[in-house]
């Protein structure tokens, strides 16, 4: 999970340009956004996976991440 948070926010940094300005420049808005990104595709990637795993529609974390 932590390689597809880093790449969601890679793209969300090539999205967001001005690549040669150093990190110290990012303001909290943008930490925020990139946090974001990244747990939405957290989010993305395990409700496919319980998905595919036939997990019971009831089961609390189903409910928590598909609800």
């Amino acid at each position: 999970m932590t390689r597809e948070a880093a790449l969601e926010i890679g793209k969300w940094l090539e999205a967001r340009g001005r690549l040669h300005h150093p990190i110290a420049s990012l303001t909290i808005g943008d930490l925020e956004a990139m946090a974001s990104n990244a747990i939405s595709r957290w989010i993305v990637l395990q409700s496919q996976r319980l998905h595919r795993q036939d997990w019971p529609p009831d089961d609390p974390i189903v409910t928590l991440l598909l609800g």
